[in-house]
C-alpha cells in the first residue's frame, strides 16, 4: 500500500514521462507535491523503488523508469477520491487518465520526418529541410503532425536530453508554461528550451546551470513544436 504522497509522486512522474518523454527534476517534484526540501522527494523515490514501482537507471542523471502503477491509474490509495492536484505544473501533467486498451494498430510503427538538427546549447539556424525519416512506435504519437530533430549541445542535459539524442516534437504554435519547446528566435535561430512566460516576456530556460536563461519580448519568439518523446541510441 502506498502513502498518499508516494501515490501522488508516482502519478506525477508517470504523467511527465507520457507528456515529454523525460522525468521531472527534483525541483519540479518538490514544487508539485508542495514539499519543502528535496530530501523528502529522495525518500519518496527510494520508497517507490523498494516497493517495485519505479527503477532508477544506472549511469544516467535523473533517469527514472515506471515499472508498474497501483491499480487503476488516477485512483488514490485507500479509495480516497480527489487524486493529484499540483498547483504549480500547468497543462495536463498530474491529471492522469486510465491507459487506452492496446490494439494491433497501436503496436505499429510510423515514419516521422527528421528535420535536421536543433541546438540544445548555442542556437543554430532555423529548422532545416526534411533529410530522412525514422520509424516511431505509433503509441508515442498522438493526434496531429510530428517531426524529429537531432540534438546538438548540452544545455538540456539536466532534463535528460543529451547531445546526439533524437527528440520527437508535436508541431504546434502554442505551448503551456513549463513545456520544453522548439522555439524560433527572430525568425532565424532555432533552439530547444523550456518555455517560461513572465508577464509580457518570454523566457527560454536551459536545464544546465552553465547556460543563462534568455528573455525576449513576445514578438521575438515563435513556438514551432512541443517535445513529446525522446529516442537515444547506445
Amino acid at each position: 500500500m502506498l502513502t498518499q504522497k508516494q501515490h501522488d509522486l508516482l502519478l506525477f512522474i508517470h504523467e511527465r514521462l507520457k507528456e515529454t518523454g523525460v522525468p521531472p527534476s527534483f525541483d519540479e517534484m518538490k514544487e508539485a507535491l508542495d514539499l519543502r526540501s528535496k530530501s523528502g522527494i529522495h525518500r519518496l523515490i527510494t520508497a517507490l523503488e523498494e516497493r517495485g514501482f519505479i527503477r532508477r537507471l544506472p549511469h544516467r542523471a535523473r533517469a527514472l523508469e515506471i515499472v508498474k502503477l497501483p491499480g487503476t491509474v488516477g485512483d488514490p490509495p485507500n479509495g480516497r477520491r480527489g487524486g493529484f492536484r499540483p498547483s504549480v505544473i500547468q497543462g495536463s501533467l498530474g491529471r492522469s487518465t486510465a491507459p487506452a486498451p492496446v490494439t494491433p494498430s497501436d503496436q505499429a510503427s510510423l515514419d516521422v520526418p527528421v528535420m535536421g538538427r536543433i541546438a540544445a546549447g548555442t542556437p543554430i539556424s532555423a529548422i532545416q529541410n526534411h533529410s530522412h525519416s525514422v520509424a516511431i512506435p505509433a503509441d508515442m504519437l498522438s493526434g496531429g503532425e510530428h517531426f524529429a530533430l537531432e540534438v546538438r549541445g548540452d544545455s538540456m542535459v539536466n532534463a535528460g536530453i543529451h547531445d546526439g539524442d533524437l527528440v520527437l516534437v508535436k508541431k504546434s504554435d502554442t505551448a503551456n508554461n513549463g513545456d520544453i519547446v522548439v522555439a524560433l528566435v527572430d525568425e532565424e535561430e532555432a533552439t530547444l528550451k523550456r518555455l517560461r512566460k513572465k508577464g509580457d516576456s518570454v523566457a527560454l530556460e536551459a536545464a544546465n546551470p552553465a547556460y543563462e536563461t534568455r528573455i525576449f519580448g513576445p514578438d521575438r519568439v515563435r513556438v514551432q513544436g512541443r517535445l513529446v518523446g525522446l529516442i537515444r541510441r547506445y
